[in-house]
This record gives structure tokens, C-alpha cells and sequence, in this order.
């Protein structure tokens, strides 16, 4: 645990909650050079409650983008993990190094964040809360549970589903109660009876006991009769749960942890108040159906962090985290309407099961298994950054580029999250030299096709303007119309010059 001295107790940025999102956030920015630190409730590294499972095709991408993908796959399963309703979506033949999906429990995930986020000397503020934010012109106070308080320019709430950072400026967290809510837990089981391992469909809903690893805990999933309260689950009520559906509890005993979860989907109205940001659950939360909960959550970090960074830095105005937002809040949006979509098909009714079994159909034919395998990974998202060529405001393929050093991917151009300007034909007599002290520029050449996924095959660019988070910003074909337009917009002013990235 951090000790909070004076000097410690003011950052360039905040960010409420050591989860996957908030480490990745911070992660981003501590590449950038800025000055940032995390509060964290957990006095410790030990998980509790984590119901995510593994990572997607589009998160495997931005991890390795920074280098770090090998640490999370040298742990994980690698699977076809991509489904809808439960249905399976094959994307091996997609159009990506990392076609695939990684079985891996969040406390996996977490610990090896965290450990990339040590290296990068990122203070965490571990067992305190951030209990409320308030700000003004120049900075936000952040008031902790121990009655201490913080000072930043930029706080980022990456506080889970109650978040005290969303609530405390007033964001409303619009959605759909919830109609289910399930138990789940790691517990030692005790009975002699031969448990009914494996997942299980009945009446009230699904429920799975997953064998467990190395004689360790079993983890338990169970469907409550009625949505439970709001407090923290207890073992007696898993025991119940156990007995309402299996007829026994199977002498469930010292569980490492139980949590409740429910299908209830709510977004915040906006992910930004001012010097006051939202990213993860704290923005958007929904039944973990398709796994897509903690990939978003990352991906928010990381549309996130480059911007926030380039705002600190006083490379870009203010104006560029207005962006975020805007590109956000439509993905997250998307997921919450198919999770709910999701379970719909799921529920235990005859007549939605017909309808489940014609989705079914439908998604083993190949145009809506490649449309709805892009979705569910992550790989077909795209911002809205105006009309022109289909890679705008995509992904940019991991393609092998030659380039004077030899073959190199792109992916690993973006190591240290700083944007690319990357020349594949002739840009003319344009200078983007004034952006070189924020923007790489390389030239390179690749022969091949270009595909994108659930698109297929696009016309090849002459350049491509690559942001810090992989996605294209500008696309030359033949001319370069609108490259000093691009290169100003996301990357600031060529005559704007940085300013130290301290603390408030």
C-alpha cells in the first residue's frame, strides 16, 4: 500500500479503481509520460467477485500493440470463444494475427496488468476508496475514504457499477432494471456425491459448476427464483440457490469469494462532466453474456488515454476529450443492446427457444457468422470520423510492412502509444515534418491485399494516419487532401508546443 504523503498527494490525473480498465488507463498514460495514480479499495491484489473470463480478438490486438500480449497468452487457453446467445461464432479465418480468443480468469488478467503498470512506476493508493470529486477551473479534489483527499487536473472514474466518481458530478446511469439476477462464487465443496458438472438448462435459467483446477475451488453459477437484493450475497443464500436447483448444496464451504450479478443494463448519459471522465462498468454495465463486459472496458482505456495524455501535455485543447464520448458511447451502447438481445433468446420459454434455434441457423451461414463474430470481437468497430475510404476510422490491419530497417509489423509501431504516419506510395510535396515531435513518419511498402473483417477485400491507401489506440485517422489515396487538417485535429496544432505533464 501506498503511503499518501504531501507531496504524493496531487497528479496530473486520478483514477478511481485498480480493475482492468483502470490499469490499462493508467498503463497509457504512464507511457505518455504523465503523471498518474490510482486509488484502489483493495488492500491487496486479490480479486473478489470477478465473473469475466477471457480476452477477445480486438483486446489481443491492443495488448500487443504495446508489447504485452505474450504475457497474457503464455497463461491463457487460446479458443474460439466468440459467441451470440450462447451460439458459436468461428472467426479463424479472420483477417487478423490473433483470430482467436483467450480463456483467461480476470485475476489473471488483473495480476498481469498490474504488473506491467509496476514497471511503469504507476502509484496505486491501495486500501482506500475514492468516496467523492470535486472540481473547479483548474483541477478536481478527490476525497478518499481514510478522510484524506487528492489533487489532479483530470479524474477518471473506473469505479465499477455504483460509482462514487459518476455520482458525485451528477451523470445520470439511464437503463433497464433488472428481471434476473444469479449467484457467483468460488467455494470448497465437502459433499461426497458426485457433482453435476458442466452447465446446465432448466425452468429458472442457467446454471454451470466448472471443475475445479488442481484440486482447488469449484466456481459455482446459479440462477436466484427472484432478482436478490442488493447487498452483499452470504453463503447460506448460494446454499439455497445450490438446493433450489440441484437438490443438495453439495456441503458448500469457505468460499473465497461470492458475488451477485444481474441482466440489468445501464449507461451513463455521458462520459464526460468536465475535468471528470467514465470508463468500464462505471460507464456501462450489463449481463457478462458474450464476455464483452472487461474487453470494453479496456478499449475505453485505451480510446482514452492518448487523449487524455495529448490535453495534459497541452498538446491538444480540451476540446479533443469531447471525443471520447462520442466514440465511446455508441460501442458501448451497441453492447448493451445485444447483451439484452442475448438474453432474451436464453430464457427458459418454449417459444423463444424456437426463435433461438432459427438464429441459430441463421448464424451458421457464413455472411452473419463473419457480421456478428466481428461484433462480438471487437474487430468490426469503427468511429465515426466521416465518408471516404473503408479503413477510416478502422482498425488498422497488423500488416508486414518493409520498411528501411527490414520487415516489421505494424503493431509494433505503436509501442509507446504514439501515433503513426505511415507512407506506403508517394504523399507528394505535403511536409508533415512540423508534427515530428508527436507524430512518426515512416516509409515503408507492402504488396498484398488489404482486408478488413465481415468487409473483405478494400482498396490499398497510398498512406494511413495511424492513432495511438490502432484506429485510422486519415487514409491517402493518390492525393493528400486533408492530411494537414487530420494531423491538426488529433494531434494538435504544429505550432503548439507541450507543456509539462505534472501534477495539479
Amino acid at each position: 500500500m501506498s503511503a499518501l504523503s504531501a507531496a504524493e498527494g496531487r497528479h496530473a490525473v486520478v483514477i478511481a479503481g485498480a480493475g482492468p480498465t483502470g490499469l490499462m488507463l493508467a498503463g497509457e498514460l504512464a507511457l505518455a509520460g504523465v503523471d498518474v495514480a490510482i486509488v484502489e479499495r483493495r488492500a491487496s491484489r486479490e480479486l473478489i467477485g470477478a465473473r469475466a473470463g477471457g480476452l477477445h480478438s480486438r483486446t489481443i490486438e491492443v495488448l500487443n500493440q504495446r508489447g504485452i500480449a505474450d504475457r497474457f497468452l503464455a497463461e491463457g487457453q487460446v479458443a474460439q470463444v466468440a459467441g451470440f446467445a450462447q451460439i458459436r461464432l468461428d472467426i479463424s479465418d479472420f483477417p487478423s494475427r490473433h483470430p482467436y480468443g483467450l480463456a483467461l480468469w480476470q485475476t489473471h488478467i488483473e495480476r498481469i496488468l498490474a504488473g506491467w503498470v509496476d514497471e511503469l512506476t504507476v502509484p496505486i493508493y491501495r486500501g482506500r476508496e475514492v468516496t467523492a470529486v470535486a472540481q473547479d477551473d483548474t483541477g478536481v479534489d478527490v476525497a478518499l475514504s481514510d478522510g484524506r483527499s487528492l489533487r489532479a487536473r483530470y479524474v477518471v472514474g473506473c469505479d465499477g457499477g455504483r460509482s462514487a466518481v459518476r455520482k458525485s458530478v451528477g451523470i445520470a446511469f439511464p437503463g433497464w432494471d433488472p428481471t434476473t439476477s444469479y449467484l457467483l462464487a468460488e467455494v470448497e465443496m465437502a459433499s461426497d456425491s458426485e457433482p453435476e458438472w458442466g452447465i446446465r438448462h432448466d425452468g429458472l435459467g442457467v446454471h454451470s459448476l466448472s471443475t475445479p483446477e488442481d484440486r482447488g475451488p469449484v466456481r459455482v453459477m446459479v440462477t436466484e427464483r427472484q432478482v436478490g437484493d442488493t447487498g452483499e450475497p452470504t453463503l447460506r443464500e448460494l446454499g439455497e440457490a445450490l438446493v433450489a436447483v440441484y437438490g443438495t448444496d453439495y456441503g458448500i464451504h469457505s468460499p473465497r469469494w461470492i458475488s451477485r450479478f444481474t441482466d440489468m443494463a445501464r449507461q451513463a448519459e455521458a462520459y464526460r462532466a468536465g475535468r471528470v471522465l467514465l470508463a468500464g462498468d462505471a460507464a456501462h454495465v450489463h449481463h457478462p453474456i458474450g464476455g464483452q463486459g472487461l474487453n470494453t472496458g479496456v478499449q475505453d482505456a485505451v480510446n482514452l488515454g492518448w487523449k487524455l495524455a495529448q490535453v495534459v501535455k497541452g498538446i491538444s485543447p480540451d476540446a479533443l476529450l469531447d471525443s471520447y464520448h462520442a466514440e465511446r458511447h455508441p460501442v458501448g451502447a451497441r453492447v448493451l443492446r445485444n447483451a439484452m438481445a442475448q438474453m432474451t433468446l436464453l430464457r427458459p420459454d418454449d417459444r423463444l427457444k424456437a426463435l433461438r434455434d432459427s438464429v441459430s441457423e441463421l448464424l451458421s451461414m457464413d455472411e452473419p457468422r463473419r457480421r456478428f463474430g466481428a461484433m462480438m470481437s471487437g474487430l468490426d468497430i469503427r468511429y465515426d470520423l466521416g465518408e471516404g475510404h473503408p479503413l477510416l476510422g478502422r482498425r488498422m490491419p497488423d500488416l508486414e510492412v518493409l520498411t528501411a530497417d527490414g520487415p516489421t509489423l505494424v503493431s509494433s509501431l505503436l509501442r509507446d502509444a504514439r501515433p503513426v504516419l505511415l507512407n506506403l506510395g508517394a504523399l507528394g510535396e505535403f511536409d508533415a515534418t512540423p508534427w515530428t515531435d508527436r507524430v512518426r513518419l515512416l516509409d515503408a511498402k507492402y504488396v498484398g491485399e488489404w482486408e478488413l473483417p465481415a468487409i473483405g477485400a478494400v482498396p490499398a491507401p497510398t498512406a494511413a494516419l495511424i492513432r495511438p489506440d490502432g484506429y485510422v485517422a486519415w487514409v491517402g489515396q493518390r492525393t493528400e487532401a486533408g492530411l494537414a487538417d487530420a494531423l491538426t485535429a488529433w494531434f494538435g496544432d504544429a505550432q503548439r508546443r507541450p507543456n509539462a505533464p505534472g501534477p495539479a
